[in-house]
């Protein structure tokens, strides 16, 4: 069974509202991807990989879309129903249950790094598949090797992309690439010493990094993203970094 540790869900619902990375990769996928949406109609949604379904929850409540939240794991789909989250879906995104065209925009959110290395092509030909001519593919991932970390072991992450291979992945589906980039890269210093030095000499098991941190902290992390944001939100790109956010469009 592919798909993320059932451990880690109970830590993200706890924490997805307002933990710093979350709240930093919504606020970055917020000035992204809208300049690519203006003038579609978005009638139905898919949100492939929902996981707990808090963001399929906020697209419904505060944007008052049309949107299909899927995962393949009963645990998070049971938080979405918690949560109020409407029509949850369970089914796989390499196979997924709908039919051809049915969707004006999917999106991957941190998906393609828990599917076994090679499954990511049937994941994308299938998203590619369900949308509609003209219609959105949003991916976010996890980039670089060389960032696998104790969290990355603990949620099961399988594989991590580098821009080339996400712009190939997409391409190959039969889309056409409109923006790839990679994000959270002001804190890559951090990150690099945290996983690379600081990890291997501690040899801790694997474990969740997803745990609430001193506010001071969680505001300064933040702040990093959020300033990343209007970077990127500006047109601006960066060569490296921790994840990788693509946006392609099915040809008409």
């Amino acid at each position: 069974m592919h798909g993320m540790n059932p451990a880690e869900f109970a830590n993200i619902a706890r924490c997805e509202r307002d933990f710093w990375w979350y709240r930093g990769a919504r606020v970055i996928m917020d000035r992204i991807l809208p300049p690519h949406l203006e003038g579609r109609t978005l009638a139905r949604v898919l949100d492939a990989g929902c996981g707990t379904g808090y963001l399929s929850y906020l697209l419904q409540t505060r944007r008052h879309w049309t949107v299909v939240p899927m995962d393949v794991s009963a645990d998070g789909l049971r938080y979405a129903r918690r949560m109020g989250v409407q029509r949850p879906v369970q089914g796989d995104a390499r196979q997924l249950p709908f039919p051809a065209g049915a969707f004006d925009l999917v999106l991957a959110m941190d998906v393609l790094p828990h599917l076994p290395p090679g499954c990511e092509q049937n994941a994308a030909k299938e998203m590619a598949r369900v949308l509609a001519p003209g219609g959105i593919l949003a991916i976010r991932a996890a980039a670089l090797d060389l960032l696998r970390s104790r969290h990355s072991a603990f949620a099961f992450e399988k594989q991590r992309f580098t821009r080339r291979r996400l712009t190939g992945l997409a391409e190959q589906a039969g889309l056409r690439v409109l923006r790839c980039t990679y994000t959270n890269s002001l804190l890559l210093p951090v990150a690099l010493l945290k996983f690379r030095v600081w990890e291997p000499l501690l040899r801790r098991p694997p474990a969740s990094g997803v745990e609430p941190v001193a506010p001071w902290l969680d505001r300064l992390l933040y702040a990093a993203l959020a300033i990343e944001a209007r970077f990127l939100g500006a047109g601006g790109s960066f060569p490296v970094g921790q994840s990788l956010v693509l946006v392609a469009e099915k040809p008409r």
